[in-house]
């Protein structure tokens, strides 16, 4: 197992100590899942696109578990997953959903041994 700084007190720093705790190689890239939810199809719709013209991955659908946030976009960027740049990717996400009423609902990734 490699070895890994301590991880910020957080919900991200401790999904990364899980992480490492399994045995994930913390140091290579993959695809992370990051998800926004929105009240209507319209709102995901002009997030997916914004995110679309950007050059990004997205998928998009119906989200049964929220019944007021019911529209899921999800982006795949592939990254390392580091404390810094996932939770400013999530600041990022934030600041353009928020104007659209979303609002970021997670993020995961598979295990890398």
């Amino acid at each position: 197992m490699n070895a890994h700084p301590p991880f910020p007190d957080d919900e991200n720093g401790q999904v990364l100590a899980t992480m490492a705790e399994r045995g994930d190689r913390l140091d290579q890239p993959r695809e992370i899942d990051f998800s926004v939810i929105f009240p209507s199809e319209d709102q995901a719709l002009a997030f997916a696109i914004t995110l679309l013209r950007g050059g990004a991955k997205v998928s998009f659908s119906e989200y049964e578990e929220n019944p007021e946030l019911s529209w899921e976009v999800t982006v795949h960027p592939v990254m390392v997953p580091r404390h810094g740049d996932i939770t400013a990717f999530e600041a990022m996400l934030a600041a353009e959903a928020e104007p659209l009423g979303g609002r970021n609902d997670g993020w995961g990734c598979g295990l890398v041994l």
